[in-house]
């Protein structure tokens, strides 16, 4: 009688629940004191500044260490490869319990915020939305701010980058993880035949943008190297936070609004586009990408159109100073950074909705930014001509290409289905904020920042004001919205689906 294969052993199938999830909860252990370490970064800044942060970064990260590394041992023995229905409930684990172990330091400097306000806040910067619930941002210490924006860092691309290089150092693929997180339709393309080198490649494209940045950023104004290092690691990782708040209208600088800008660009590129331009020497490889193409034109041409609508409206006196403001904040809010210099909930109804419209199509798959992608635009619209060109020649073969390459029925499939639960999620929580009596403009706009990843939203949660001033079960529903917009949408529902616990 011949023997089962060794890997069938492994299939999730074949083990009781509890030895199923306990080899996640192991590796989640082991990310999470690992995690613990990047709180060695505040606490430097505080110990050199002599802030107030110092002790609650020391015990958050003795805490958390301790317990990590207490629930690695009693987990060992069920450590194993892991599968890729593993990968996705460590992905899963890893976005929401990772915000969690984040609000430590934040509720040890202050009792009187509420574990749900600091969850928010967490999974903001870990989500990269950059919708904040806190204020008097300009008076914490430097430490608690630094916090807020590394956790920006590590959640626009670092947090992925680190994971797929470090897990197998921990003796477990990162694969299952990175076809989990990825995002666009085509999941399986590499930079590289090993995923620890694509994961390198990756993280010094990412770690250089970050560099040049904050350069820039001190060079141009007068920032401080706290403000011109924070900024620097929301912009790259589209993040949108800010040290004031009054955000980057604090500082009141086109050099550093022109800086941000071309870097939130960047950051909202797919960034194997970077990688192929840097090896190849070769610009010409950014408009040879559809996806890069595409972006730019909306973007630019949305720009344009905008800042004559808000002149022929009267919001400023003159087009330099409308296209001033409109290229700042719409390239924010489009790439999903979130980031202000005015208003904008007080320009014409039109311009900020359309804005918000954006930041769910503009980023490329691959980058930092968050919503459908342009990637999944593009494979919607060619597919809607060829059905009309069908229509009316029934005979005639349109392959449906992408950058030169022919996409099968399936990718279109997948990309529908996609789009359905998208949108049918942003319909959900919309009503699920409704029902908290939330006022309607609020509800949508707040679901679609958040679901976008791209921060601030109209009505109550609008650029003027922050999401500190919805009540708890609200702010639970925006951190929901951040999840399911960070992971894709997919990546979180087919947990709920009684397929994924069956063999």
């Amino acid at each position: 009688m011949s023997k089962a294969p060794a890997f069938a052993l492994f299939q999730p199938g074949n083990y009781p629940l509890h030895q199923r999830l306990l080899p996640v909860v192991n590796l989640l252990a082991r990310v999470s004191a690992i995690f613990s370490l990047t709180m060695l970064f505040p606490i430097g800044v505080a110990y050199w500044g002599n802030d107030a942060g110092l002790m609650p970064f020391v015990e958050a990260l003795g805490g958390l260490l301790l317990f990590s590394l207490l629930v690695v041992v009693a987990t060992l023995r069920y450590k194993r490869e892991l599968k890729t229905r593993d990968g996705f409930i460590l992905v899963v684990g890893l976005w929401t319990l990772l915000p969690a172990a984040a609000t430590a330091p934040l509720l040890l400097y202050d009792p009187t915020l509420k574990f749900s306000y600091a969850y928010f806040e967490t999974m903001s910067a870990l989500s990269t939305t950059g919708a904040t619930a806190l204020t008097g941002l300009e008076h914490l210490p430097a430490s608690i701010n630094v916090w807020r924006h590394l956790l920006n860092w590590l959640g626009g691309m670092g947090i992925l980058v680190l994971a797929v290089a470090i897990l197998p150092m921990l003796g477990v693929g990162g694969m299952q993880l990175f076809k989990a997180e990825t995002p666009g339709p085509i999941k399986d393309t590499k930079l590289t035949p090993r995923i620890r080198e694509t994961a390198r490649n990756l993280w010094l494209i990412y770690a250089g943008l970050t560099v040049a940045c904050a350069l820039l950023l001190r060079l141009a104004g007068d920032l401080s190297w706290l403000d011109a290092v924070c900024h620097a690691f929301s912009a790259v990782s589209l993040g949108g936070f800010s040290t004031y708040d009054a955000n980057v209208g604090h500082f009141d600088s086109a050099a550093i609004e022109i800086i941000l800008v071309v870097f939130t660009v960047l950051s909202a590129t797919n960034f194997a586009t970077h990688f192929l331009a840097l090896t190849r020497r070769d610009l010409s490889v950014y408009w040879r990408d559809s996806e890069f193409k595409a972006m730019i034109a909306l973007i630019v041409g949305s720009i344009v159109i905008l800042a004559a609508v808000l002149l022929w409206r009267g919001t400023y006196a003159d087009y330099a100073t409308a296209l001033r403001h409109v290229t700042f904040n719409l390239a924010s809010v489009a790439t999903g950074s979130g980031y202000a210099s005015t208003d904008f909930a007080q320009w014409p109804i039109v311009a900020p909705l359309w804005m918000l419209f954006l930041s769910g199509i503009c980023a490329c798959a691959g980058s930092a930014g968050g919503g459908i992608k342009m990637i999944r635009t593009i494979v919607l619209v060619r597919e809607a001509g060829r059905q009309f060109v069908t229509l009316l020649h029934p005979q005639a073969v349109m392959p449906l290409r992408v950058n030169g390459n022919s996409l099968s029925g399936q990718v279109v499939f997948a990309v529908l289905g996609f789009i359905f639960l998208y949108f049918m999620s942003m319909v959900g929580l919309t009503f699920a904020l409704l029902l908290t009596d939330l006022d309607f403009l609020s509800s949508l706009t707040a679901v679609v920042a958040c679901l976008n990843n791209a921060g601030p939203g109209l009505g109550v949660v609008g650029p003027s004001s922050n999401y500190g001033v919805l009540t708890e079960p609200q702010v639970w529903i925006c951190s929901v919205a951040m999840l399911l917009g960070r992971l894709e949408v997919i990546s979180v529902l087919v947990l709920f689906t009684p397929a994924f616990w069956r063999n």
